[in-house]
């Protein structure tokens, strides 16, 4: 009897363990098993949230910064989605009038060399910054992220089976989910705007609205005009809405900066995919408190996705020698999209 109840207490604890097991593997079902980015991530939270541990770090401390374009979601089909959603205000939609020369010519240069990835070289990330304020200038919050949604309910360019809405990197959405389920608070901390990231990600990655930090730009009362916000009063019943001026493109140091002023705590964990986010990784891991870790995904497969090989492999260079953990979506993604997504061009 004493063997049977044994037996069954075995057998018992091998059932509670192949299905504690699975659940595990479950939590990452879009990751390549073993992969040595996602080992060290799950390492570190197992450390990180282990009372006994010299590393140990409290609920409220634990903070994990996250880009967005390219770090979350797709930016080469063919380039960034908020420089597509420019070309569309300015080149595409009829009902939209106001566009200066200006305007469109940094909406035709986008529209020209956007599949050579070299927008930073033609100098336009503050024209487009300054022109999308513009384009957009008089819309309400609400208003303006109906009309990405809108935009973002087309077919991705580049692709069959994909929407803009839907694409997002399935493991990093398992990433997210992780930490949130280990009690990391997570933000976005893009250099797109903020009402874009807002609605782009906020449900897809379950982070809320306050949590989401990007470029922002003026925001102003409906018939505020050019008065300054110190000489102004909104009036009852006065709109809010979006301005016409940039007040900061949130990349490299500019990131820091909001994190320090919005947040207010420095991050432990940090996740980018370029020189923009460079800063934000360095700011985590010279968290004085407590051990911290960056990680930066490499856009190296040309087989599900849009990739400069020859930059994927200078970038992994930069950052192993940096002391990021590398994201290789080539070897480290069982898949980006869904396997239903394949590239049409």
């Amino acid at each position: 009897m004493k063997k049977i109840r044994l037996i069954c207490s075995l057998l018992f604890v091998g059932i509670i363990f192949l299905v504690s097991s699975c659940g595990t593997n479950n939590n990452f079902a879009s990751w390549t098993e073993g992969c040595d980015s996602l080992n060290n991530l799950t390492s570190y939270v197992e450390d990180a949230t282990n009372k006994n541990s010299k590393n140990y770090i409290p609920v409220e401390d634990r903070i994990a910064v996250f880009d967005m374009d390219g770090t979350l979601v797709g930016e080469l089909y063919p380039c960034y989605f908020e420089y597509l959603l420019f070309c569309h205000r300015v080149l595409d939609d009829n009902t939209y009038t106001a566009a200066t020369d200006k305007m469109k010519e940094t909406a035709n240069l986008i529209k020209k060399n956007k599949y050579t990835w070299n927008m930073k070289e033609k100098n336009i990330t503050l024209d487009h910054a300054e022109g999308q304020a513009q384009a957009f200038a008089g819309m309400k919050e609400d208003e303006f992220i109906k009309y990405v949604k809108d935009f973002a309910n087309t077919n991705a360019e580049g692709f069959n089976n994909l929407k803009y809405i839907d694409a997002a990197y399935k493991p990093m959405i398992e990433v997210v989910d992780y930490l949130q389920k280990n009690d990391f608070k997570t933000y976005i901390v893009s250099g797109s705007d903020r009402f874009i990231c807002r609605a782009l990600a906020s449900e897809v990655f379950n982070v809320p609205y306050d949590q989401i930090i990007g470029m922002d730009t003026t925001i102003v009362g409906k018939s505020q005009n050019d008065t300054d916000g110190l000489d102004y009063q909104l009036n009852q019943g006065e709109d809010v809405v979006k301005g016409d001026s940039l007040l900061i493109k949130n990349l490299k140091m500019n990131k820091v900066v909001a994190i320090t002023k919005e947040i207010g705590k420095q991050p432990v964990l940090a996740f980018g995919n370029s020189d923009g986010d460079t800063s934000m990784l360095n700011y985590a891991i010279n968290n004085t408190k407590y051990k911290g870790q960056g990680y930066m995904l490499v856009a190296d497969d040309i087989d599900r996705d849009y990739a400069n090989l020859e930059k994927a492999e200078s970038l992994r260079a930069t950052w192993k020698e940096k002391n990021f953990n590398v994201i290789s979506m080539k070897d480290d993604f069982k898949t980006i999209y869904g396997e239903n997504v394949t590239k049409s061009n």
